[in-house]
C-alpha cells in the first residue's frame, strides 16, 4: 500500500495552498470591483458668440441654428451654450447693451472647447479697423479665459453676389484679426452662402433666416464644428490629465 502523503500531498501543503488559492481569489475580485467604471467622454462646450442670425429673430429661439444643434445627430457631443444678441456686433450695442466681448466675458469659461464667433452687420458704419481691433481683442479675451478652446470666427454673410463694400470691410478685418489670434476663419461672402436660394431662406423682413434658413446655417456652421471638435476634445482631456507635464 503506498503512503498517503503520496496520494494526497502533505495535510499542511494543502491547507497552506487551499488559503492563497483563496486569498488570490478574493483579491483579485476585489481589485476588479474597486476598477472606477469607464465614462464617456464629456461633451465638448461650444459657445456661439453672435448677433440676431444666432437667436432666432424672425422664428424662435428654439429654431435657432444653436438650439437645432443641441439635437442634431451628426454634431453629438457637443454641449452648445448661445450667447448671441440681438443688435450686438464686435463694436455695435444690443438690445441689452451687450458686444461681443462682452458676450465673451458671461459666457466662457475654462472648460470651454470651441468659441464661434458669428457676424455682424451691426457694425456697419464704424470705422472697420475699430471693427477689426475690437474683434482681436474679444479673440484674446477668449483665449485668456479658455486657453484649450478653438477660435472659429464666420465672418457676416451677404444674401447677394453683389455684396455691400462695408462687409467686405468688416470681413476683411476680421480675417486678419482671426489670423492674429490663431483661429480659423469662415468666409460666408467668399463661400457664397444663402444668395442661391434667398426666398426660402430669408424672411420677409429680408434680413433674418427663415426655419429653413436656421438649417441651412446649422449644416454650414456645424460642419465646421464637427471637423474643430475631436481636437477641442482631446486638448480638454490633456488639460484634466493630473499626469499632464506643466507647461
Amino acid at each position: 500500500m503506498q503512503d498517503s502523503a503520496l496520494l494526497h500531498g502533505h495535510p499542511g501543503r494543502l491547507v497552506t495552498a487551499g488559503v492563497a488559492a483563496l486569498l488570490l481569489a478574493v483579491t483579485s475580485g476585489s481589485a476588479a470591483r474597486t476598477q472606477p467604471p469607464a465614462t464617456a467622454a464629456p461633451p465638448v462646450r461650444v459657445v456661439v458668440v453672435g448677433d440676431s442670425l444666432s437667436t432666432g429673430h424672425g422664428t424662435s429661439p428654439q429654431q435657432a441654428w444653436p438650439a437645432l444643434m443641441r439635437t442634431d445627430p451628426e454634431v453629438a457631443g457637443l454641449e452648445v451654450v448661445n450667447a448671441a444678441e440681438d443688435g450686438s456686433g464686435y463694436l455695435s450695442l444690443g438690445d441689452y447693451n451687450g458686444t461681443f466681448g462682452t458676450q465673451v466675458d458671461d459666457y466662457v469659461t475654462p472648460d470651454t472647447g470651441i468659441v464661434v464667433f458669428f457676424g455682424s452687420e451691426n457694425d456697419l458704419g464704424y470705422a472697420s479697423a475699430d471693427v477689426g481691433d475690437a474683434a482681436l481683442a474679444a479673440m484674446d479675451r477668449a483665449e485668456a479665459l479658455a486657453p484649450d478652446a478653438r477660435i472659429i470666427v464666420v465672418g457676416p454673410p451677404s444674401y447677394t453676389t453683389d455684396p455691400d463694400p462695408g462687409l467686405l470691410d468688416i470681413s476683411d478685418q476680421l480675417r486678419t484679426a482671426t489670423a492674429r489670434a490663431g483661429g480659423e476663419y469662415v468666409d460666408p461672402i467668399a463661400e457664397g452662402w444663402i444668395s442661391d436660394d434667398f426666398d426660402d431662406l430669408i424672411g420677409p423682413d429680408g434680413d433674418h433666416p427663415t426655419v429653413l434658413g436656421q438649417h441651412y446655417l446649422l449644416d454650414h456652421i456645424g460642419a465646421y464644428l464637427e471637423q474643430a471638435a475631436p481636437a477641442a476634445a482631446a486638448a480638454l482631456e490633456g488639460r484634466q490629465d493630473p499626469r499632464r507635464p506643466a507647461a
